[in-house]
């Protein structure tokens, strides 16, 4: 049924009828007329660590809640496979807007122009961050890095039910080149057992069968040989960057850590380490590794992955007592990005409280954001871990992280001649003279 319509309203919609069209096509006019709406810009950010990029999956829905009109996407390569093809990946201008560096290869990438210069892109931040990363990453008087993450000081992860069974106290560990004051070898012996039940040394003990070996002495720069040469009072470096572990104390620290392989088998073959830094990690975390020396950097993992009761001592002290390679990790903005701004914006964000807490809040790693360290901390300790041994109960002695702009080039010469040492199919002495002949020709001929 047809309502009925009141007397004149028709006419008066006939009359109202063109400004209402015309209104209608003014809003058309003005819709088109209006700019799009421009996509957000995507930065790309590189590392190595699965539990950092949870934390960071965390910390960038924060930050594009802040930042609209950014998107941060994250690309995670294993640290074995990372800078394989970095360097030319920059060059050819298909390498991400920010990517994590160590001091192995910042200083030929910042030579080279390939980045950012953090100091002018965000000036006055150098105060938020951990001044020992700061001055790791200062070259030619600029920062080429915004400081992400640090270590504290290397420590020993162990399975307290095999110590326990061993009698072994994880504080009491100290190597030496004299058997006489070496209490470490004698430690791992009893923690070393055969698949028969038998310990290196007995009758019939089988170094093909190892069940679970002692301690994880094998080619690993951060937590293991540059620690044992410290402790012996060797040098890896001079301050000029050219190579010098060849000289006595340093190649007294490799043979102790070869022999634990190949002669006392105490440790796992080099074959299987020397290719895969993840192995030993893995043999703790399946309990056939009784110690395990390493940093912050595993504790989220060693937490998550192991399915017995473990804890945390300070590392394995030397003849000079205990010393740790401490090192920093920086997000270094590539100088060739077309996002300029997008990338400082993700830079200042990843140095910042704001953006560092939930790495510290998880448990994820150590922040090199100093206001954010706390929360690591705590967040263990909450948990029953005590984190002491990271710091200054570590031992207060550290040795020189890697220097220089071409430690990168010397590492691929000595590299190979080092998983030889480790594997013992090279002399320590005549092998270590030769990977640092090879090692600081590379750096002279880039």
């Amino acid at each position: 049924m047809t309502p009925l319509a009141l007397p004149g309203e028709s006419a008066r919609m006939r009359r109202a009828l063109p400004a209402l069209l015309l209104c209608l096509a003014a809003l058309v006019l003005a819709a088109c007329s209006a700019p799009p709406q421009a996509a957000p810009t995507t930065v790309t950010v590189r590392l190595w660590d699965d539990q950092v990029a949870k934390a960071y999956g965390t910390s960038f829905a924060e930050f594009e809640r802040r930042n609209p009109d950014v998107r941060v996407q994250l690309d995670v390569v294993p640290y074995a496979d990372y800078f394989a093809g970095l360097p030319e990946q920059i060059t050819g201008g298909a390498a991400d807007d920010v990517f994590w560096l160590n001091s192995s290869y910042f200083g030929s990438l910042a030579d080279s122009g390939a980045l950012l210069d953090v100091g002018a892109l965000l000036p006055g931040r150098e105060g938020r961050w951990v001044p020992a990363a700061v001055d790791q990453y200062r070259r030619g008087g600029k920062l080429w890095g915004v400081p992400a993450l640090t270590d504290g000081r290397i420590v020993v992860y162990y399975n307290k039910a095999l110590l326990a069974k061993a009698g072994v106290d994880p504080a009491a560990l100290a190597w030496n080149p004299d058997p006489a004051k070496d209490t470490l070898l004698p430690a791992l012996r009893r923690l070393t057992v055969d698949t028969s039940g038998r310990h290196p040394g007995e009758p019939g003990f089988d170094p093909k069968a190892v069940a679970v070996y002692g301690f994880n002495a094998g080619r690993d720069l951060q937590a293991i040989y540059y620690d044992f040469v410290g402790s012996n009072g060797g040098r890896f470096q001079d301050p000029d960057g050219t190579f010098a572990f060849a000289e006595p104390r340093s190649v007294e620290a490799f043979q102790y850590l070869a022999d634990l392989i190949n002669v006392a088998h105490v440790a796992p073959d080099a074959d299987d380490t020397n290719d895969n830094p993840d192995f030993a990690r893995d043999a703790f975390l399946a309990g056939r590794l009784a110690i395990f020396q390493s940093g912050t950097y595993n504790l989220r993992n060693v937490a998550d992955g192991a399915s017995f009761e473990w804890g945390v001592a300070p590392m394995v002290a030397g003849p000079v007592g205990r010393v740790s390679v401490v090192n920093s990790v920086v997000a270094a903005g590539n100088a060739r990005t077309p996002h300029r701004d997008a990338v400082a914006k993700v830079l200042d964000w990843i140095g910042s409280e704001q953006g560092a807490d939930p790495v510290g809040g998880r448990g994820a790693a150590l922040p090199a954001v100093t206001g954010s360290q706390q929360k690591f901390f705590d967040y263990w300790r909450e948990r029953g871990v005590e984190t002491a041994a990271f710091g200054a109960e570590g031992g207060s002695a550290t040795i020189d992280p890697p220097v220089g702009a071409r430690f990168g080039a010397g590492s691929r010469a000595f590299n190979p001649v080092f998983g030889e040492i480790f594997a013992g199919r090279t002399p320590v002495g005549p092998g270590l003279q030769k990977a640092q002949d090879a090692a600081n020709a590379a750096i002279v001929s880039g």
